[in-house]
């Protein structure tokens, strides 16, 4: 599976959630709702996930294997980075 294209819309907030990221596999497969996070060693994704029951969060779609990972991650956070330095690129994707 290939990562087609990167959209990234920054958050104007004080928090550490930074913006939120859309990747699309193939040009057939989307995943929404990738929150980009301000942490202690720097900027890192968290896949979307919802509530359980008991307070907890389940991710509702991630990879599979740390190859995958590091590789949306890679991608999301260049964009951001990208978006940052030209903000008219905002939620423009790669294509």
């Amino acid at each position: 599976m290939k990562i087609t294209d990167v959209r990234v819309r920054v958050l104007g907030t004080e928090s550490r959630l930074k913006g939120v990221a859309t990747i699309t596999f193939d040009d057939c497969f989307v995943v929404h709702d990738i929150k980009i996070i301000e942490g202690e060693s720097g900027v890192f994704i968290a896949m979307p996930s919802k509530k359980m029951p008991n307070g907890s969060y389940r991710d509702i779609a991630h990879p599979i294997n740390s190859d995958t990972r590091k590789e949306i991650e890679d991608r999301i956070i260049a964009k951001y980075e990208d978006v940052l330095a030209n903000p008219e690129q905002e939620e423009i994707g790669e294509e």
